[in-house]
């Protein structure tokens, strides 16, 4: 797969043009009382410019409060930031859709989003944000999309796309799609590159973002660390980086947006001092040895010989895992 050989790649441009920034900060699991501090010290001392956030995170209204400060501070402006948002599964149906995003709004207190989700092609019953088996209904995502759309024509969503798509999801979907998805957000990292999957968006115009680039150290829904890998190690101790960093930039050069997650004022700062330095080829082409494998293990609440229409993990990816 070609590698992005340029040291500064700071955006990269979407199937519509607007140009997205190539590193976003991530809100997942941030807890709260911290995500704000972590926004304030990404957009204030790191110049961070995107900040990735979700419903289903819980902490929008925290992360809408220090935005309002920071814009009303003049710290930044709105339009120089690049703020993305995901429908969760529970807000599916047609008429929740367009709700959905006003509730995002409004938390977030902003006017419009950069970039609005899909967050899985999953549908639960409405109001029911947990993620319990019997919660679990037949989505329509052909009928949610154009939802969706409707929120693309009406100008609250600058760009749409979708998350944790398989080809065959998105083949599905192109096939109903009045507008294009311009993005799929996806878990992305050295240990589990889905080369297929980026092939297929490559061809159809849409930009693959990598979430857990790092393969989220510490968290009870990750499997392993990536950072501990012998490669990641080497190459870092060769570059004069952290396994972190390392990570990070490698996500950049396989041609993806990166979304790194963390609290800490350090490594905030550590995860965008990525740019200015590369992974050399000779380097590049170790990470091929990487023996790959699924890291991401939340995706399990999805699946169930019962209810919902997966019934296996296989079944959910469309058997491309």
């Amino acid at each position: 797969m070609d590698q992005i050989a340029n040291d500064n790649v700071q955006y990269f441009e979407l199937n519509n043009g607007a140009k997205m920034p190539s590193i976003g900060l991530g809100t997942w699991q941030a807890q709260p009382g911290v995500v704000a501090e972590a926004i304030a010290i990404a957009i204030k001392q790191a110049g961070y410019r995107h900040i990735d956030c979700a419903y289903f995170y819980g902490n929008e209204k925290e992360i809408g409060t220090e935005l309002k400060k920071l814009f009303e501070d003049g710290v930044v402006k709105r339009e120089d930031l690049w703020i993305t948002s995901k429908l969760w599964c529970c807000d599916h149906a047609p008429e929740d859709v367009p709700k959905a995003m006003d509730r995002t709004l409004q938390d977030l207190q902003i006017d419009y989003l950069d970039l609005y989700l899909m967050h899985w092609p999953v549908r639960t019953k409405k109001g029911f944000i947990s993620l319990n088996p019997e919660d679990l209904l037949q989505p329509d995502i052909p009928s949610t999309w154009k939802a969706m759309e409707a929120l693309y024509d009406s100008g609250k969503a600058r760009i749409i796309g979708v998350s944790n798509f398989s080809v065959k999801k998105l083949q599905d979907l192109l096939k109903v799609a009045r507008v294009t998805p311009a993005v799929n957000q996806v878990e992305c990292h050295p240990g589990w590159r889905q080369e297929k999957l980026h092939e297929f968006c490559k061809s159809k115009g849409i930009h693959v973002s990598g979430y857990s680039p790092m393969g989220s150290p510490g968290s009870p829904w990750f499997k392993s660390d990536v950072l501990k890998h012998p490669v990641i190690k080497m190459v870092a101790k060769k570059l004069g980086k952290t396994p972190g960093q390392v990570c990070i930039r490698w996500v950049l050069q396989m041609g993806y947006s990166v979304l790194p997650k963390s609290a800490n004022e350090a490594r905030i700062k550590e995860n965008f001092d990525v740019f200015g330095w590369s992974i050399p080829e000779d380097l590049f082409a170790k990470f091929y040895e990487i023996e790959q494998a699924k890291l991401f293990t939340m995706e399990h609440f999805f699946v169930h010989e019962t209810y919902g229409p997966y019934k296996s993990l296989e079944e959910l990816w469309d058997g491309e895992i």
